[in-house]
């Protein structure tokens, strides 16, 4: 048992409840109590000697936090809300969206040739892209661990690894194959286009602007009594791991933070949901962030980590920037990933069609706190806190409200404007008798009907009747004047 394996001088400090921050008004109690249970139990089930958590609501930013456990096994010291963990290849969405930056100043283009920024691959690769980088596309052989030590490597050897040249698995731009090398790279490569350091880029354009004094690259930053330091249990015991000092391949995995700093880059990223409508101003930048979810590659199928007893899902998943992007059975998109490291595992996923995103920080070598991250945003969703957006109604769709009416009530689809493949898809004769079978079965829809947007130009229309709903799916054609080029109608019955 691990009470009787661990030193009793912190023992007690193991089992004791988490402390959590005051519940917000707009997170249920009784929701906040089940996530840190879930939390404990997890930690406890791997053997993780401190963690600390939180739940991140767009506009409202740490709506829900918790601690539990030892920041320091030798110490003794509990693990608080300001307790700075390494988030090693969380670290990763950090250096791209600088990256992005610097593209949408004009600064480097994304389908840049590698060697253009870095000379020091020339002659091996030369078919690199900036792309191919990004999305771990470079050919490169997936290189965890072996990447995680190299973190302290010096700006020459770097260098000097990069003349010599660097074998590949494969051809570049083929699969997705997870490459902290190539991180790296982008870190010189963003290096070389500031004129900066990347550690002082991106901390000037991330950091700083979202009030992250906590978060840093250099342990040196970080008092001693405000770390937590990293472990690994083996031989049925924790064993300190060594600290790693900052270095090129920092830009893959080399970010400490806490809690409450971390939960503000959550919200930097929800922020930037919903998108702005068609036609209607945004600030860039926002588009940029909803760049890291723009993924490239053939997509990989996982199964979502859970400890909960719900249905399986496998979500298939592509890489963005810095981010694994899929499409969840009960969350909808997302966007998530994690952060191994020698005494230190991380995770954090976010929904942004919702807005809700969760985080996990340990101080265990590769850890992997997934399930319990995934299980926090799926009970929010279960308990119905997490809706999706609602998209705005456009005038085409708003407009069509009362056209629809007419269509359904006369059967005559020549009461919306057509456009010139409708007809030719199905006349009309046999969409008048689709309408009158529908309308048999629902018998009168004496009010206009409701819309919801599904985009600009597609939406549902749908009718309270004397025997249940109809709903007709319309979408529109890419024409100046509001066109229908498909229209399909459903009925749903009354409830018993």
């Amino acid at each position: 048992m691990r009470a009787l394996l661990a030193p009793l001088a912190f023992g007690a400090l193991l089992a004791a409840p988490a402390t959590a921050a005051p519940p917000a008004a707009t997170f249920p109690p009784e929701l906040a109590a089940s996530i840190d249970r879930s939390m404990r139990e997890w930690a406890d089930a791997n053997q993780v000697p401190g963690l600390t958590w939180g739940i991140v609501k767009r506009g409202e930013g740490l709506v829900h936090s918790g601690v539990s456990g030892i920041a320091d096994v030798d110490a003794a010291r509990p693990v608080e809300a300001n307790t700075r963990f390494r988030i090693a290849s969380m670290t990763k969405a950090f250096t791209a969206l600088t990256l992005f930056d610097l593209a949408g100043e004009g600064r480097l283009r994304l389908d840049d040739k590698v060697v253009a920024h870095v000379p020091e691959v020339a002659g091996w690769g030369d078919a690199l892209t900036v792309t191919d980088l990004v999305h771990h596309m470079g050919g490169f052989v997936t290189d965890d661990p072996w990447g995680d030590r190299q973190t302290p490597l010096p700006e020459a050897q770097f260098s000097a690894l990069l003349k010599s040249g660097v074998p590949l698995t494969r051809a570049p731009g083929l699969i997705h194959e997870y490459s902290n090398l190539g991180y790296a790279m982008l870190g010189r490569i963003i290096r070389n286009v500031s004129g900066q350091p990347f550690e002082a880029e991106i901390a000037k354009r991330r950091f700083r602007p979202l009030g992250m004094a906590a978060t840093s690259f250099d342990l040196a930053n970080v008092p001693r009594s405000l770390l937590a330091s990293g472990w690994r249990w083996e031989d049925g015991k924790w064993q300190r791991e060594p600290d790693m000092a900052p270095g090129t391949f920092g830009a893959m995995g080399g970010v400490i933070t806490t809690g409450p700093d971390y939960a503000k880059w959550v919200g930097h990223l929800l922020s930037a949901w919903p998108a702005a409508a068609p036609g209607e101003a945004e600030a860039p930048a926002r588009a940029t962030v909803r760049a890291l979810l723009r993924g490239e590659g053939s997509p990989r199928r996982m199964m979502r980590p859970t400890q909960a007893a719900s249905s399986p899902c496998a979500v298939a998943v592509v890489y963005g920037g810095g981010l694994r992007v899929g499409d969840d059975c009960t969350l909808g998109r997302v966007a998530f990933h994690g952060g191994g490291y020698p005494g230190y595992g991380s995770y954090m996923l976010i929904a942004p069609e919702s807005g809700w995103g969760a985080f996990v920080l340990t101080n265990r070598t590769y850890a992997g706190p997934a399930a319990p991250t995934w299980d926090a945003l799926i009970a929010i969703r279960e308990a119905g806190l997490a809706p999706n957006d609602v998209l705005p109604l456009s005038p085409a769709l708003a407009g069509l409200a009362e056209p629809m009416h007419k269509v359904l009530t006369t059967g005559d689809v020549g009461n919306a404007g057509l456009a010139v493949n409708f007809l030719m898809d199905r006349d009309a004769a046999h969409r008048r008798a689709d309408i009158a079978a529908i309308t048999a079965k629902a018998g009168r829809c004496p009010n206009a009907p409701g819309v919801s947007a599904k985009g600009a130009l597609e939406g549902e229309f749908w009718w309270k009747c004397e025997r249940g709903m109809i709903i007709a799916y319309a979408l529109l054609a890419p024409t100046p004047t509001p066109q229908l080029q498909a229209l399909e109608w459903r009925w749903q019955p009354p409830k018993p």
